[in-house]
């Protein structure tokens, strides 16, 4: 039978990638520090997944084992594995890295030429490619080319909300939308493309990536910083108010305008797409919480993430950003005690002149954006302390 590496086994290991290489017919591996987790797949082997959209649906997912990720046998189940994924957050592949290879330096040494591909399911731009110049650091020239001959690092784009799930005492149930989307790139694998059921391949993956990033990412942190604004919990509710889903939708289209003229989308299937997105924020089984949403508003406002990015295609190609600029006005008002970015985001704008700080958190050089930004952020040529006490409606 083949087998398969998840590293990482919390709700998107679990509840997306594992599910479509355990439904591709491999014996799934779990990889992960978490030795609750961990003993929890050896006691019951097998999990849950509920499969919430219309209807809910219950998914039992057989055939896996665990494995303490730092475990020195790790490297036995790498040297031997067919294909190994990662759902573990960028901040760990490097982490990860120095097992990777010494694994991959035991089935060097057994004379293994079967191909073994490594894809990194991460929300990262190029994943796969960051995690391969992490392992070869770690690795010997010889190694090197045997990794550059035998061992493929396609990069991908995923796609699926798997929110918390509350009020079970089944540490492996996992509750996740019906949609899901796996895209990879077709051309960096290494030998026959394996077929994993849900993996779509793709010869230009950026168009993804960004598509990704400029509707889905960029619609659920808008609807979060808006929902917040105006008191509400979820994105559940807050996509429901009126006022706060037409400035997420023309949002989502002005920045689907970058991407149409860039990628030379279909709008009509663009837009549809659109509807999707805002279909999916409105699943009653997902309780998608505003604050988990828009937490990291510093990350969220970087330049080139999912608020700055499509602004600056906005400026490239000339067309309308004004719903974007409501969106990053409303993160930039973001406020949550238990969140240190948030935190660090009010304290620079009570502390420093607003243009410095909206110059410093998005890298922006546009003096035109930033006159923009500046003008939401200081309403009637109020400082930012006059801001920060408005309401939703005097804000946008």
């Amino acid at each position: 039978m083949k087998t398969a590496i998840q590293f990482g086994a919390g709700n998107i290991g679990r509840g997306f990638i594992g599910k479509l290489l355990a439904d591709s017919g491999y014996k799934v591996y779990f990889a992960d520090v978490n030795k609750a987790v961990i003993d929890e797949i050896n006691l019951k082997k097998e999990y849950v997944i509920e499969v919430v959209g219309e209807h809910k649906e219950d998914a039992i997912i057989k055939n896996i084992e665990g494995i303490i990720s730092t475990d020195e046998k790790i490297i036995d189940v790498i040297a031997n594995a067919d294909i190994i994924t990662t759902a573990v957050g960028p901040n760990i592949l490097s982490r990860i890295a120095s097992t990777l290879a010494k694994g991959i330096e035991k089935r060097e040494s057994l004379g293994i030429k079967e191909p073994l591909n490594i894809i990194a399911c991460e929300n990262m731009v190029k994943a796969s490619s960051f995690l391969k110049e992490e392992v070869v650091k770690y690795l010997s020239e010889n190694t090197i080319k045997y990794v550059e001959e035998n061992v493929g690092f396609p990069n991908s784009a995923v796609d699926r909300i798997v929110p918390p799930l509350e009020g079970s005492d089944e540490i492996l149930r996992v509750r996740v939308e019906e949609f899901s989307e796996w895209i990879v790139d077709k051309d960096l694998f290494k030998g026959t493309i394996p077929e994993i059921k849900g993996m779509e391949l793709t010869d230009n993956l950026m168009a993804f990536i960004e598509r990704k990033l400029f509707t889905l990412n960029t619609g659920h942190a808008i609807t979060a910083y808006l929902g917040v604004l105006k008191g509400y919990n979820t994105i559940k509710e807050s996509i429901e108010d009126a006022e706060i889903a037409k400035f997420v939708t023309d949002a989502m289209k002005e920045s689907g305008e970058v991407l149409i003229k860039r990628y030379d989308f279909d709008r009509e299937k663009h837009y549809a797409y659109i509807e999707k997105i805002l279909k999916r924020f409105k699943n009653p089984y997902l309780k998608d919480e505003v604050q988990r949403v828009g937490r990291q508003p510093l990350r969220k406002l970087s330049f080139n993430e999912r608020l700055i990015k499509p602004l600056r295609g906005t400026e490239e190609y000339g067309t309308a950003n004004d719903n974007l600029i409501y969106g990053i006005a409303a993160a930039m008002k973001y406020t949550n005690l238990e969140d240190d970015e948030a935190k660090s985001l009010q304290e620079k704008l009570a502390s420093k002149d607003v243009k410095d700080v909206v110059k410093e958190i998005t890298l922006l050089e546009s003096e035109e954006l930033i006159a923009k930004i500046i003008k939401k952020l200081t309403p009637n040529g109020k400082n930012i302390g006059y801001y920060l006490q408005l309401s939703f409606e005097e804000v946008l």
